[in-house]
C-alpha cells in the first residue's frame, strides 16, 4: 500500500481520543495494510497506532519480532488489534520509551510487565490474548495514542527521566 506521513509532537490530533471501530470496510483494510508499511519503514519502528497517521480510529499494529529486545522473548508476531481494551495487567517495569511521533527524545516510563488484550483482529474476530516483556510494553505505548496520550505524559520526573535521542535507528 503506501508509507503515510506520521504526526509529529506538537501536533494537536495526537491528544485527540480516538472512536471505535465500528465496520470492517475496505477503508479500513487499507489503513491496516498502510500502518503495516508505514512502522516497517520507520527505522526501529515495533508499533504505530491510526492517530499517529491522522486518522482517528482505535487501531493499532504492533510487531516486536525483529527488534532485538522482541527476538530475546516469546512474542505473538505482527498483531493487529482493533478497538483494544486491557483486561488485566501485572508485574512492574520501568522501560525506555520512543515514540515515532517524538522522535528526538526517550525516556523512562513505568509500564506493566504483562497484559491481557481483548481486541478485534483485522477481519473482525474477536482474540483475547497474553503478552509479555517488550511487546507488552509497545502494545500499551500504543494503546496510549488512542486515548490522546504520549509518552511524555507518563513520565515520573522531567529532569532524571527524558533523555535527547542520540540517534534513531
Amino acid at each position: 500500500m503506501s508509507v503515510l506521513p506520521i504526526l509529529i509532537f506538537p501536533d494537536t490530533r495526537l491528544k485527540e481520543k480516538s472512536a471505535p471501530v465500528s465496520e470492517f470496510t475496505p477503508e479500513v483494510a487499507a489503513l491496516i495494510a498502510d500502518l503495516q508499511d508505514t512502522m516497517h519503514a520507520s527505522a526501529g519502528g515495533v508499533g504505530i497506532s491510526a492517530p499517529q497517521v491522522g486518522f482517528p480510529k482505535r487501531i493499532i499494529v504492533v510487531d516486536v519480532s525483529a527488534h532485538r529486545r522482541g527476538s530475546q522473548e516469546h512474542n505473538h508476531g505482527f498483531l493487529v488489534l482493533i478497538n483494544p481494551e486491557i483486561l488485566a495487567r501485572g508485574g512492574r517495569q520501568i522501560v525506555r520509551e520512543g515514540c515515532m511521533s517524538i522522535p528526538d527524545y526517550t525516556a523512562n516510563i513505568e509500564r506493566a510487565q504483562w497484559v491481557l488484550v481483548d481486541a478485534l483482529d483485522r477481519t473482525g474476530k474477536q482474540v483475547i490474548l497474553e503478552s509479555i516483556g517488550f511487546e507488552a510494553v509497545a502494545i500499551q505505548h500504543e494503546m496510549d495514542h488512542l486515548d490522546g496520550i504520549l509518552f511524555l505524559d507518563r513520565v515520573i520526573s522531567i529532569k532524571t527521566d527524558i533523555f535527547r535521542r542520540k540517534k534513531y535507528r
